[in-house]
């Protein structure tokens, strides 16, 4: 089950694992989106309907989705938001709307998840965190510390759920994803890409090759853990520059 999963890297997961023999679902509020997914992706299981902010829609489409896969081996927890604002201009219906969606959203869907996956006796939940929940970035203050949030959530669920599920975050880098580019012009594209050591922006589809590993039976021994995936970008401090 993948949340975010009509575009960007969760449309590139839903990917992945269909091309590993998963059975998919996805989960997006979009519904042009999940339209346009069922249609790139016809094999998917299901495109579900839901806004991880609310905590009976998180239950009622993952109730869907064990109807429609028998179960949920595997929670890629991938939906996101952001709002491109300098700190002193963030209004409290923009910091409540960001936290409730990349945090708060996050803990529905996890949660709800492990309670299935501790009665099943195994399973996999993997977050999407971000480099921003590492280093400091401006302009990005509510969206970073919802990031920040993830990744402690990560390895503090891991040591809870243990031994049977594992969990993990990937902490993306800059990534060129539909909502990377729409807040992003050229000219800002091309100085980001100046600063990181691999001089480029991360496809998707490498995002989702590290959450398909992650999953697999070759990663059994690795919980607890933020694999950051950023073309070596924080590597020598360059983040804030």
């Amino acid at each position: 089950m993948i949340t975010g999963g009509a575009s960007g890297i969760g449309a590139a997961a839903a990917a992945r694992f269909l091309d590993e023999g998963s059975v998919v679902c996805v989960l997006d509020r979009d519904a042009e989106g999940r339209k346009n997914i069922l249609q790139e992706l016809p094999d998917l299981a299901g495109a579900l309907d839901a806004d991880v902010s609310s905590l009976p829609q998180v239950q009622a489409a993952f109730e869907q989705a064990i109807k429609l896969m028998g179960g949920v081996d595997v929670l890629i927890n991938n939906a996101g938001i952001s709002i491109r604002h300098n700190f002193l201009d963030i209004t409290p219906a923009e910091w409540d709307k960001v936290i409730s969606v990349n945090l708060t959203g996050v803990f529905y869907m996890a949660q709800t998840a492990a309670r299935h996956m501790m009665e099943r006796g195994s399973g996999v939940i993997l977050h999407t965190a971000s480099t921003n929940g590492i280093m400091g970035y401006p302009h990005y203050a509510d969206y970073n510390a919802t990031k920040a949030g993830v990744i402690e959530l990560t390895k503090s669920m891991a040591l809870e759920l243990a031994p049977k599920v594992r969990v993990c975050a990937v902490a993306p880098g800059y990534v060129l994803t539909p909502m990377q580019r729409a807040e992003y012009t050229d000219a800002m594209l091309e100085a980001v890409n100046s600063k990181i050591p691999l001089r480029r922006h991360a496809a998707p589809e490498e995002i989702a090759a590290l959450f398909a590993f992650l999953a697999s039976d070759e990663a059994q021994y690795i919980t607890g853990q933020v694999f950051t995936c950023d073309g070596g970008e924080i590597a020598g401090g360059l983040a804030s520059r």
